[in-house]
Formats: structure tokens, sequence, C-alpha cells
């Protein structure tokens, strides 16, 4: 309903502003009546990340009283992490989960999560991922280019695929390997003598098939979800760092929301990724078991080579980030977090 100017100062004063009243709750109504849809997209297959996604489109359409229609796209069907990142930037697509590495290209200091020797078991991991510190800043970065976080989980811890088996700290040198989209984790292999090659996870299967990559950083969940063990069985279980994922919302989109549509996508995540954390330990466990019973193997480097790596890649982040005050910055709050719950 539309009045022109011209015609309410005509009208008594009752009238008109009953007239606007009508017309604001009409608006009201309408808002209240529309449908939203949210495309939730993630790289992988049968993890955490996707898994988790389920949970939430789940409880979102039940929340909103089914007037948010939830659509999961796992194993980057919307296209590589980059298109994904854009597509939810510019609103085609409305919520991304993916590891913060990956978004370097929007904020550097996404890659603060992906330092080595931060994490060193899940139950820590998890209380860095809820820390309210960590949140605070974490979930601040893009908000300016078209992102709005609304949450943070851990994964599982990350390790190395080959195909040929990596049972020594020699066996890295000369591999070349691909990498998250992080310079903490391009500075971690060249320490171990590796190659490090940034790439999305879509295209890192078909490389060890033909051979331009010798292996890849990832994690089991990854790996056994996308049948990796077809093309190299083994995995070395490094856990030098841990994977993390960031729930990120289009702006765009979420601010097209009322209010109440808006409370209930950011309580659903936020609550989530806290109550998800015991499945999270299911799935990892799960995709263990999976490799193993697909025929992979999953090795553990000597006691001593393990300790000789960890204390390696032990500076990367503080390295890394002190030339650059805004990441170290963030590097400080996530690694006194990580302090904190040791």
């Amino acid at each position: 309903m539309v009045f022109s100017r011209s015609i309410l100062p005509r009208l008594p004063a009752a009238v008109a502003g009953a007239l606007i009243s009508s017309a604001l709750a009409l608006g009201a109504a309408q808002a209240q009546d529309k449908t939203f849809t949210m495309k939730i997209t993630t790289p992988t297959l049968n993890a955490a990340l996707d898994q988790y996604a389920r949970v939430l489109a789940a409880a979102v359409e039940k929340d909103s009283g089914g007037r948010i229609k939830v659509e999961v796209y796992p194993a980057s069907q919307l296209g590589t992490i980059p298109r994904q990142i854009e597509g939810t930037q510019f609103g085609a697509i409305q919520c991304a989960i993916i590891p913060p590495e990956f978004f370097v290209g929007v904020d550097e200091r996404f890659e603060i999560l992906a330092a080595p020797g931060l994490i060193s078991t899940m139950p820590q991991g998890q209380h860095v991922a809820a820390d309210p510190e960590v949140l605070k800043l974490v979930l601040g970065f893009g908000a300016e280019k078209g992102l709005h976080g609304v949450a943070i989980g851990l994964a599982e811890p990350s390790e190395v695929i080959a195909k040929n088996p990596i049972r020594h700290l020699a066996d890295f040198n000369g591999k070349k390997l691909r990498i998250f989209a992080s310079e903490f984790q391009s500075a971690s292999f060249k320490r171990l003598g590796a190659s490090p090659v940034p790439m999305s996870p879509s295209e890192v299967l078909p490389a060890i098939q033909q051979g331009s990559l010798d292996g890849s950083v990832a994690g089991v969940e990854l790996l056994s979800g996308l049948h990796f063990y077809d093309a190299a069985k083994y995995i070395t279980m490094t856990d030098h760092a841990a994977i993390f994922y960031v729930i990120e919302l289009s702006k765009k989109w979420y601010d097209s929301l009322p209010a109440d549509l808006q409370q209930v996508v950011e309580h659903d995540a936020a609550s989530i990724a806290v109550s998800f954390n015991p499945r999270a330990i299911e799935i990892l466990e799960g995709a263990r078991k999976v490799w193993l019973d697909a025929g992979g193997e999953l090795i553990q480097l000597p006691a001593d080579e393990k300790a000789q790596m960890v204390k390696m890649l032990s500076t990367v982040g503080a390295d890394v980030s002190k030339e650059k005050p805004d990441l170290a910055a963030a590097y400080k709050v996530v690694s006194d977090a990580a302090q904190r719950y040791q």
C-alpha cells in the first residue's frame, strides 16, 4: 500500500496516521510470510563440516517455522573453494562452511587457526573454537567484504597423505605436497624439506593420481569420505596443526532477513557448533576405521622424530607473523587461548 505526499496532507492527522500504521503492519506481515532460501556449501563429504551443515539445516528450517528453506551442497558441488567463497560474498550462496585459512584472500588473519603447534588434543581445540575472545576476533574478519561470521568448529587434526609412505622426517624431503592456502602451512613444510602447493580439495585426488603431486595435507575425514585410498594408501599422523571450520554467511543475505530470522540463524549456528563436539570426535574415529577397512595405513612417526618435528614447527606462527602487526596481534589472541586450555 503506497500513499503519495500529495494525498496525505489533505487527510486528517488521525486518519493519515492510521493509514500509515496499517501500511507498515501490512509490510511487516508480508515480511513474516516471505520464504528465504539458504544454500550451504562445504568442500567435504561425510566429514564434520557437511554433517554439521545437515544438523544446522534441520535446526534452521524447524526454528524458522519453515520460513528458511535450506539446501546443503557438500563435496564442492557449488564449485572450488575460491568460487564458494566468492559466491558467499556476493550472495549467490548464503552460507559457506570451510576451513578459515582458505579465506586468506579476504583477510590474511583467517589463517591464524592453522598455525602449527597450537592444538594438541580435540578437547583443547574445541575449547579454543568456543573461546569468546577467539570468536569475537575471527568472526569479525571479512565483515567489510561481504561476510558475516557466526560460528567456529573443530573438525580434526591435520595429517599428510602420500602415494609413497612417509615413515620418517627425512621422507618429507623433496615431496611435492598440496597444502591449504596458508603461509603457516607453507613455512611449515618448507622447514620439513617439502615443496608446498596451495590447492582446493576437489583438485587434489586427480593430481595425486596423475603424479603431479606426491601427497597432500588434509584430514582423515576428507580423505576417507572422498575415497582417497583408491589413489594413495598412506596417511602419516603428523597432528602438526588443527583443521577448524568457520561458518560464514553472506552479509547481503543476512541483512535481507527479518530480525527474528537473523537471530534464529545466529543462535542455531553457534549453539550447534558446541553441541556438535562429541559427534565430531565420533566422525573422526569413524573416518579412521573407514580408512583402515579400505586397506589404508595410518603411520606414526618414531617418537624422537615426532618430537623433533614439533620443535622445528613450534616457532612458525611467531616467525611468520612477526613482520605483520595485525597478523601478530591476531596470532597472540589465538595462541593465548590455546595456552589457557592446555
